[in-house]
């Protein structure tokens, strides 16, 4: 189990939680996560569990937003998706949740401040949303191998850690 602490960009917000995966493997290419938090056209999630999160700073601080997964269905047939907690000061993403997998947060990497390891395989997801100029199929840099999914593949985070050695 690895203790990770994480933080907004103006320091409003600064939270801990206990993660036994937490290598930043995955980008998700999803519509929701291209347009919620990120410039580079994807989002890197990692995990955590949820009754070891802290908010050791800025609880007033924070908002949570829900995205619509299906904005074209008619309203009665629409989806939300997962909570994502941002800072109302700054508007840094911080970590989300889902109600489907309360056990779990999933921090935003780009929100952690202690060391995180450096995949050596990585994953790319939801390519069918992704834009061409995000170039999603290139290999990270550092990465050995990049596995990619036209969907969301049917293996979980913490999946991904045991089968690639990596679960704390």
């Amino acid at each position: 189990m690895k203790q990770l602490k994480g933080s907004c960009h103006c320091g409003a917000v600064e939270f801990e939680f206990k993660t036994p995966a937490p290598v930043p493997f995955m980008r998700c290419y999803c519509s929701i996560c291209r347009k919620t938090s990120g410039g580079g056209g994807y989002t890197v999630n990692i995990m955590g569990m949820s009754d070891t999160l802290t908010i050791a700073r800025g609880k007033e601080n924070l908002k949570s937003y829900r995205a619509i997964k299906n904005k074209e269905a008619p309203k009665k047939d629409q989806v939300l998706c997962q909570n994502r907690y941002f800072c109302t000061t700054c508007a840094s993403y911080l970590w989300a949740h889902c109600d489907d997998y309360p056990q779990w947060i999933y921090p935003y990497a780009s929100a952690i401040d202690s060391e995180l390891p450096v995949p050596q395989n990585t994953t790319s997801i939801m390519l069918e949303s992704a834009k061409k100029w995000a170039n999603p199929r290139k290999l990270p840099s550092g990465a050995n191998a990049n596995d990619t999914f036209d969907v969301y593949p049917d293996y979980s985070l913490e999946q991904w850690h045991k089968d690639h050695g990596q679960l704390c």
